[in-house]
């Protein structure tokens, strides 16, 4: 009998089956063969940053989205997680940076791979960390946008307040620049932490610390205004936090970051308005009039106060700038 070649070539080389344990290839949900490993391992990293940690929701979402990202390199590279090496994270690395990754989401990015890594060797016998030694791109020094001095008190004076909602966001704006909170400090901050008495607000920072700061004269009178008309949108519920949104719920920190945006359309303003603008306006020109580093760091409740010298670069631009304006020898010809 007569075989074509074809007919020859399928008898030399049967079709593979696939089975459940064997995924298709094409099949881009299929996990790889560690892929089982790797999801217990990340939820004992999760485990661990809830537990001995205490990291926050939001510090827990990211190192998630570290270990999704690890994976999907790892698989890409055909080699397990707990096989990776040094040369596999420096690949990595530049995959990141031909995405348009910036230094410093990288930098944050190979410090999350880096703990986790930690974690497993201390725990589940992970052989090592081939993140040690592995450099982020150098980074440039990237300011901190603020308001100029006189930007920042004329939008405090021209805030709306002709409606509920107005002025509650008036006490916002109020409270970020009068006293440098974070987004998330404030729509967490509760009335029993609020004493508009003596001026202070106690409030819940990163890595669940607590922490006093002052509350200025007109952020008390905002925050009075707002306390007046508060059960307006409160109704018959109850809430513990001192903002809350139309429905009487706590807000979210996009729901602050998209009224900001309302006011500054509403104000016409030439530069963009957001919370964190307002933390580092106020930083800034408390260091300004007080040269007091160490006060501007407890104020921002930063760990390090590597982190808050950044500020000094703002002080000394803004040395500059006064000193080319008003000194009668500074000009340039």
């Amino acid at each position: 009998m007569v075989t074509t070649r074809a007919e020859r070539v399928r008898t030399r080389r049967p079709a593979r089956s696939t089975t459940a344990s064997d995924p298709a290839p094409s099949d881009p949900n299929a996990l790889p063969s560690w892929g089982d490993r790797f999801t217990q391992a990340a939820a004992h990293f999760e485990m661990v940053l809830t537990g001995e940690r205490a990291a926050s929701p939001h510090t827990r979402t990211a190192y998630q989205r570290d270990l999704q990202q690890l994976a999907a390199l790892a698989q890409a590279a055909d080699t397990a997680p707990d096989e990776l090496k040094p040369k596999h994270i420096r690949g990595f690395v530049r995959i990141l940076k031909s995405r348009n990754y910036d230094a410093r989401s990288i930098a944050r990015t190979l410090s999350g791979w880096r703990t986790f890594y930690r974690i497993m060797q201390r725990d589940c016998a992970w052989s090592g960390n081939p993140v040690l030694g592995v450099r982020p791109p150098k980074r440039g020094q990237k300011l901190p946008q603020t308001f100029e001095k006189d930007a920042a008190l004329g939008l405090m004076n021209n805030l709306p307040d002709d409606g509920v909602l107005e002025v509650r966001d008036r006490a916002m704006v109020e409270l970020m620049y009068s006293s440098g909170l974070r987004v998330s400090e404030v729509v967490g901050l509760l009335l029993i932490d609020l004493d508009l008495n003596a001026g202070l607000a106690r409030v819940l920072g990163k890595g669940s610390k607590m922490r006093q700061v002052p509350v200025g004269g007109a952020a008390i009178r905002a925050l009075q205004a707002w306390l007046s008309v508060r059960l307006q949108l409160l109704g018959s519920r109850t809430a513990n936090t001192v903002f809350v949104g139309r429905n009487g719920a706590p807000l979210s920190t996009r729901a602050v970051q998209l009224r900001c945006r309302r006011i500054a359309r509403k104000l016409n303003l030439t530069e963009p308005l957001y919370p964190h603008k307002l933390r580092h306006s106020c930083a800034t020109h408390l260091l300004q009039a007080s040269k007091d580093l160490r006060a501007v760091q407890e104020l921002l409740g930063h760990a390090n106060l590597s982190t808050t010298q950044v500020y000094t670069h703002l002080d000394v631009d803004y040395l500059m700038k006064s000193y080319d304006q008003f000194h009668p020898r500074a000009k340039r010809k």
